[in-house]
């Protein structure tokens, strides 16, 4: 159908456009729209200003998360990801390079929650990782132990957790720590 660039003289707009409507429905441009007999979309859900950058990003599968929420889930993927690694070297490069990227996103000032995650310690991940091949090895079917790899490797020179970040806390209140006493600060 052609659509007519003006509106005919002497013929009033809503007139007008009712006529282009009710002849598009006759020649049946209206069939085909996509959606047709469904119920609209959202409809039932809250206003959202927002809803067609929503909307655009879902149909582009993009997301994003703040750099602090996004390192923790990068710090979690490599965890899981370090078992299908062979290689010591391998582990201590992700490793290497997730510290970095820790490091990085800590030390920027950076909109959105804080972030809390700390920089891995290297040798207790890779121990715990050297322990769970050691193990996954062990428990194979007919394996003689004869896999060079596990059996060369260096005893570890820590034997903290494996995925443990932060050292361990002190009981101690900083009063405490400090030589003084709750009783020493109530009175001053």
């Amino acid at each position: 159908m052609s659509v007519p660039n003006r509106q005919p003289p002497g013929t009033s707009w809503e007139s007008w456009t009712d006529q282009l409507i009710r002849e598009a429905q006759e020649n049946g441009e209206f069939d085909d729209l996509p959606g047709k007999g469904k119920p609209l979309p959202g409809l039932d859900q809250p206003h959202d200003e927002m809803w067609w950058v929503r909307k655009k990003l879902q149909s582009e599968s993009v997301s994003y998360l703040p750099p602090t929420l996004a390192i923790r889930k990068e710090r979690d993927d490599v965890l899981a990801r370090l078992d299908a690694e062979t290689s010591e070297a391998r582990v201590r490069q992700l490793l290497e390079a997730l510290n970095a990227r820790i490091r990085d996103v800590n030390r920027r000032c950076i909109t959105g929650p804080p972030s809390t995650v700390m920089p891995l310690e290297i040798d207790g991940v890779v121990q715990g990782w050297r322990e769970k091949r050691e193990t996954a090895l062990a428990s194979r079917p007919g394996d003689t132990g004869s896999d060079q790899s596990s059996t060369q490797l260096a005893p570890p020179e820590t034997t903290r957790s494996s995925t443990r970040a932060v050292p361990p806390r002190s009981t101690r209140s900083w009063r405490q720590r400090r030589g003084r006493s709750k009783l020493d600060s109530d009175h001053e």
